[in-house]
């Protein structure tokens, strides 16, 4: 079935906000246009396009795509007001908002998150093959409305699990555009703190935490233990054991470090006491009772800051959220349809875009970050069967500085692939590091 547009609202808007002062504080935005799109029978994917403010032709500046993480984080909510949308939650100008420079397509996916939702709960994505149809089919209809952006470059970014559904996009996308069943002009795919190769994640917790004093030998020694069982899971086809094995990891990660944050080491983490009591259990219900904690430690956790403003003002103002939608309301039950598929890789993705196409192919990482930290990231990289691995990894590494001369992140390239180090940042990058956030994209699609 062909993809449909059910609703569609742009507005160019330039508002006055009310200050200590009266009306003093002039906020500048630019074009909009938000909608749905029906990627599936039944099955609805919102999104929310800002054209960029730049003093320019918007068709002169490349199109960024945004993806959110999770699997159930909203990109309009959180990609949107908490990162690189031109204003912030409060609804103030952003510093360093992305829209000054490209234009920005947030899309709540997979189906079911956010405003995104499906009628009926079995139309759910179980896998990542099922996710990258339906964002070949978001943008087949996104192109209906706006076919101007076909002939616009295209870069997907993403975030997180964002990432893991990200490559497999591209691929889609990639193979759709090669079979001219799809008009598009993708130049791009970058991954930042990307869940691509679970098992590396989670094998290079333990080393991390001790290596930054987090933990010692012997919760070095617990941490392995249950890692490799994670990873033993895995090899043996047991998806959905590896899941919740993965969930009784970072309990024990929260116990041995008192509780770490696993978005940004160096900060306050956000206490769950909840997770405590998870392996004692009933049996029947340990599997559903990890998916509710580890959905609230990296979905609800960010969406519970968001869901007044997404399910008040903002909600008002798009006028097409049917009566029956709530943003978030069925955010939980994507995360836990993924269950079975969240530990499965994605790196022979990244590969196939590396060995059969020029589109470019970027991974980022925050310095900071543990649930996807450095050490394991450089692993999966460093060991990717691609014809330009030795030359990538022996290529010299480029420091990039800021103003006063400090080293802010590096970075090294080999014909289509780029790695950046962002440092001082942790999983979220545009919070922590929001202006070399966007110097690396500016430096990604080619604005000056």
């Amino acid at each position: 079935m062909n993809p449909t547009i059910l609703f569609l609202v742009s507005v160019l808007i330039v508002t006055t906000l009310g200050t200590a002062d009266g009306f003093s504080q002039r906020i500048k935005r630019g074009k909009e246009t938000w909608g749905y799109v029906r990627v599936r029978d039944k099955a609805h994917m919102f999104f929310w396009l800002y054209y960029t403010t730049a003093d320019v032709d918007y068709k002169l500046r490349p199109l960024v795509l945004w993806l959110q993480g999770g699997p159930g984080a909203s990109s309009t909510g959180i990609g949107n007001f908490l990162e690189i949308g031109p204003q912030d939650a409060s609804q103030q100008n952003r510093t360093n908002a992305w829209t000054e420079q490209v234009n920005v397509l947030f899309v709540d996916n997979p189906v079911g998150t956010g405003y995104s939702y499906v009628e009926d709960p079995k139309l759910l994505a179980t896998n990542n093959t099922v996710i990258a149809d339906d964002l070949v089919s978001f943008m087949k209809g996104f192109f209906i409305k706006v076919p101007e952006f076909e002939n616009i470059p295209l870069y997907i970014f993403a975030e997180s699990y964002g990432g893991k559904m990200a490559v497999k996009f591209a691929q889609s996308l990639n193979k759709a555009v090669q079979q001219k069943k799809i008009k598009c002009q993708l130049a791009g795919v970058a991954l930042g703190d990307s869940w691509v190769s679970p098992v590396d994640a989670v094998l290079s917790w333990g080393p991390y935490l001790y290596a930054t004093s987090l933990i010692d030998s012997a919760g070095l020694a617990k941490i392995s233990k249950k890692a490799k069982e994670v990873s033993d899971a895995v090899q043996a086809g047991k998806m959905g054991q590896a899941t919740e094995l993965w969930g009784q990891a970072e309990d024990l990660i929260e116990n041995v470090t008192n509780g770490v944050n696993f978005y940004n080491i160096l900060k306050q983490a956000h206490k769950d006491n909840s997770s405590n009591a998870v392996t004692v259990l009933p049996s029947n219900e340990i599997a559903s009772r990890i998916h509710e904690c580890l959905y609230h430690r990296y979905v609800g956790q960010f969406s519970a800051v968001l869901d007044a403003l997404m399910n008040g003002p903002i909600r008002d103002k798009l006028k097409v959220i049917p009566h029956n939608v709530t943003w978030g309301g069925q955010s939980q039950l994507v995360f836990r349809a993924l269950a079975a598929d969240f530990m499965n890789s994605a790196v022979k993705d990244v590969e196939l875009l590396l060995n059969t196409s020029a589109i470019k192919v970027i991974v980022y990482n925050g310095q900071l970050d543990l649930i996807v930290n450095i050490l394991g990231v450089q692993k999966w990289v460093e060991n990717l069967h691609w014809v330009g691995t030795k030359q990538w990894v022996n290529a010299a590494r480029i420091p990039m500085e800021d103003e006063s001369g400090g080293t802010v992140a590096f970075t090294k390239s080999f014909k289509n692939f780029t790695f950046y180090w962002i440092l001082n940042a942790g999983h979220m990058i545009p919070i922590d590091a929001s202006d070399v956030a966007l110097r690396m994209m500016k430096a990604v699609v080619g604005v000056k």
